[in-house]
């Protein structure tokens, strides 16, 4: 009988490790890790998108299997992207598999205009933090954020990676497909905050992690620096 409840209880806790929930009535998911990427070369399937195709007010981000490509989801629309004959392709399918995928379902947002003082990705980030604890946002969970208006410039990047490398590093990441800087272009990015998921969904060095797209949809990937322009605007989940 001990052994039942040991087991039970284990299951429990891994379970919660693996989709945490927010008391503000959302649940982030995650699937894959970075350090199993980054340490291992570990860059097989981890989740299936099909699996989350009739999900409402679905967002999500995240890497292609076998790192071919990135994951931007927004109100359960694809606009994933890989790189064909050195072009940048759309796929606005569920019909692929992730090795990194972190996830919600947010049915209901709050808009707050980003002071024009915030400029950096570093300013953002503590700005996002303090207007969570204001907005009742439970800051030692993960929570989901948008950002929406015109960035002075953002570096972007889609991996292309080649199959069988096994020496990681982020740089050979961004190097590894397209990668740019686009100034003063109108877009929609997708953000997971979270201070405890460093080396899982986030790197070691920030407690977020963002997709872009501009709002022509020409241009969808990770984002890799950001310099805010003015009148910008974060959204929450709306904690009422």
């Amino acid at each position: 009988m001990r052994l039942i409840i040991l087991f039970t209880v284990l299951v429990t806790i891994i379970s919660c490790s693996s989709e945490p929930s927010n008391e503000s009535g959302f649940k982030v998911g995650y699937e894959g890790a970075l350090m199993n990427m980054m340490h291992k070369g570990d860059v097989s399937a981890k989740a299936d998108l099909k699996n989350f195709e009739t999900s409402e007010h679905f967002y999500a981000l995240g890497a292609l299997e076998n790192l071919k490509g990135e994951i931007q989801i927004f109100d359960s629309k694809p606009f994933n992207t890989m790189v064909v004959d050195s072009v940048l392709t759309f796929d606005n399918s569920f019909n692929k598999k992730a090795t990194l995928l972190v996830y919600a379902s947010v049915s209901k947002w709050k808009s707050i205009n980003i002071p024009n003082n915030v400029l950096t990705y570093e300013q953002l980030e503590s700005y996002i933090e303090q207007t969570a604890k204001e907005n009742q946002i439970q800051i030692d969970e993960p929570f989901p954020f948008l950002i929406e208006g015109t960035p002075t410039s953002f570096d972007w990047h889609v991996i292309n990676w080649k199959d069988g490398d096994m020496e990681h590093s982020h740089e050979k990441h961004i190097s590894s497909g397209l990668h740019g800087t686009i100034q003063n272009r109108q877009v929609e990015m997708l953000g997971f905050y979270s201070n405890s998921h460093h080396a899982i969904f986030t790197h070691h060095t920030t407690n977020m992690h963002i997709h872009v797209k501009t709002s022509d949809n020409e241009i969808a990937g990770h984002v890799d620096g950001l310099t805010l322009g003015k009148g910008m605007i974060l959204k929450l989940p709306d904690t009422k």
